[in-house]
């Protein structure tokens, strides 16, 4: 499944536009944005990730013998137009952001610039992997800081939508601050943590609690987590880890990596009286790990209640975001222009819904964080080229209720710009991190959030702002829409 060709994870259209775009030649160049309009689980940010896959996909792009074959059966497509493809190759440039970097809504998390059919075809596959990956960076971020520095080990594969949804799930839990996974084929592929205990059925293989606890604890001392409520936490589990536990101390074992885990019931009543019961047994340093359909809300509330929880296996609600199932990403046409034009000529999609009008241009952005403290203030879309003295006062507004404005004075903000190239033409021409670095990454953009915007509930938004230049573009383009509708 690692080595499938992905030409043709595509939508049809986007091969009988292509076949459009052919029989009727255009030499255009075009600038595409994906981006997002909502963040996902209600929360004030997201987390861009699956750019290393992009990259990938758009390196390995090319129709197979056998493509041409399938897409000759299904009678729609022309002899030439398959003899075309036959050759095919990706041209153009792509710009992004990197992989876990925080984001926003509207702004462009990629930016694909090539002729028309190559921007065209690669739409599908780009949105697919990066709303994917997206989604469950950004959930899985949720569920780390509601821990509160207590260890998150992603173990939903068995719950995933597939086995590509549970291995780069995975990958995107972990950049997003997951400590591990149970994945055992992404701790292969991507060098992550791989972690696990055992299961109910251990503890009923053998003829007592005792006797399996004691089995595992022979067979695994360094990472000795016993799962305590086969049959009863607190009469029979906890009483039967301890006494193993003495034996290991007796046997003058290291005693690191070790603990329980519940898997059931009142999570917050039971760790509670489990610890009290291994701390006067002398393992008040034992792990306590707990499991049970959690998610950011359910440990945040465990937390609250004094819970003496201190690991989490989270599953199902992350490796599926239960709560927002799709990250909504879009792919948008934004110029045109062609080869002897200097300049994109901007492109608008107009909608009733406000929400929806498109940012028109070749866009660039800009992150402006206050100097003294590094968190962000807000993202500034502009166009390519704008460029601005952080010496010099900033006046930047928001682009539908105008007369919000925030004066930065000079010397009090920094800027960075967050679109880097990654294909140039048709060539990587950048080296993803590995998952493990990208990890850092993540948690250092998380820190330049404020602590308003990381809440679970009610989060406060981060302004998204475009550029004078920018915002001109887009009203008279609105303007000049509505003049030609009043016209009809």
């Amino acid at each position: 499944m690692r080595a499938m060709n992905l030409t043709l994870l595509t939508d049809l259209y986007e091969l009988t536009m292509m076949q459009g775009y052919f029989k009727n030649p255009t030499d255009q160049i075009v600038v595409f944005d994906a981006f997002y309009r909502k963040n996902p689980c209600d929360g004030g940010y997201a987390i861009a990730a699956g750019l290393e896959q992009i990259i990938e996909y758009i390196r390995d792009l090319h129709f197979t013998p056998d493509d041409i074959c399938y897409l000759r059966s299904l009678g729609i497509f022309e002899p030439d137009f398959l003899e075309y493809l036959r050759g095919f190759h990706f041209t153009g440039d792509i710009y992004a952001i990197p992989e876990g970097t925080v984001v926003f809504p509207r702004e462009p998390l990629v930016k694909v610039i090539a002729p028309v059919m190559e921007a065209q075809l690669v739409e599908t596959a780009i949105l697919n992997i990066l709303n994917h990956q997206s989604l469950i960076a950004t959930k899985a971020a949720r569920v780390v800081y509601a821990a509160k520095g207590d260890g998150i080990m992603e173990f939903g594969l068995r719950r995933a939508q597939g086995p590509d949804a549970g291995i780069y799930g995975a990958r995107a839990a972990v950049i997003a601050g997951c400590v591990g996974t149970s994945n055992v084929l992404t701790g292969q592929m991507f060098g992550v943590p791989v972690k696990g205990t055992h299961a109910h059925s251990w503890i009923m293989s053998f003829p007592d609690e005792y006797t399996a606890f004691k089995t595992y604890a022979q067979m695994y001392p360094d990472a000795c987590i016993l799962l305590v409520d086969t049959y009863d936490v607190l009469d029979s589990g906890v009483p039967n880890a301890i006494r193993v536990f003495k034996e290991m101390k007796e046997a003058g074992l290291p005693m690191k990596g070790y603990g329980i885990r519940i898997d059931s019931g009142d999570l917050a009543y039971l760790s509670k009286k489990a610890y009290k019961m291994l701390d006067e047994a002398g393992f008040g340093d034992a792990i306590i790990s707990a499991s049970s359909d959690l998610d950011e809300y359910l440990i945040d509330s465990l937390k609250a209640q004094g819970a003496k929880i201190n690991s989490w296996g989270v599953g199902t609600n992350l490796i599926t975001s239960k709560d927002c199932p799709a990250f909504g990403g879009v792919y948008k046409l934004a110029a045109v222009k062609t080869p002897d034009e200097a300049e994109f000529t901007p492109k608008i999609k107009l909608s009733e819904n406000s929400e929806k009008v498109t940012n028109p241009g070749n866009k660039i952005i800009y992150r402006i964080y206050d100097k003294e403290t590094g968190k962000i203030r807000a993202d500034l879309i502009c166009l390519d080229g704008e460029k601005f003295d952080e010496n010099q006062d900033m006046i930047i507004f928001d682009p539908i209720e105008t007369w919000k404005k925030t004066k930065l004075k000079a010397g009090t903000y920094t800027l960075r710009e967050l679109l880097i190239k990654v294909i140039d033409k048709g060539e990587p021409c950048y080296t993803s991190p590995s998952v493990m670095e990208i990890q850092k990454i993540c948690r250092q953009e998380q820190e330049t959030l404020w602590d308003e915007t990381r809440r679970l509930v009610n989060p406060h938004e981060v302004y998204v702002d475009l550029s004078e230049k920018l915002y001109k573009i887009k009203s008279d383009l609105l303007e000049e829409m509505s003049m030609k509708h009043l016209q009809r």
